[in-house]
């Protein structure tokens, strides 16, 4: 699954825990916030001033390599 600017960011750290890191690399670190809960990605990033593709682009990256880990090698 693609993660996108419109999916909220307690689901997207829920479904991918291995996303805590990016998050806070990019200096959105409040997932304890009562807003985490409810703005999707995109608003948090806007709210923080961050760079919404780079973002994006890091929490697609940390979970496509977690994903190809998963897969047993035949």
């Amino acid at each position: 699954m693609l993660i996108t600017e419109n999916m909220s960011i307690s689901k997207v750290v829920e479904q991918y825990p291995q996303t805590i890191d990016v998050f806070r690399n990019h200096g959105m670190g409040c997932f304890g916030c009562s807003a985490a809960r409810f703005e999707n990605i995109g608003q948090g990033a806007a709210a923080h001033g961050i760079d919404i593709r780079s973002l994006i682009t890091a929490l697609n990256k940390v979970v496509k390599t977690n994903n190809c880990r998963d897969v047993p090698n035949k």
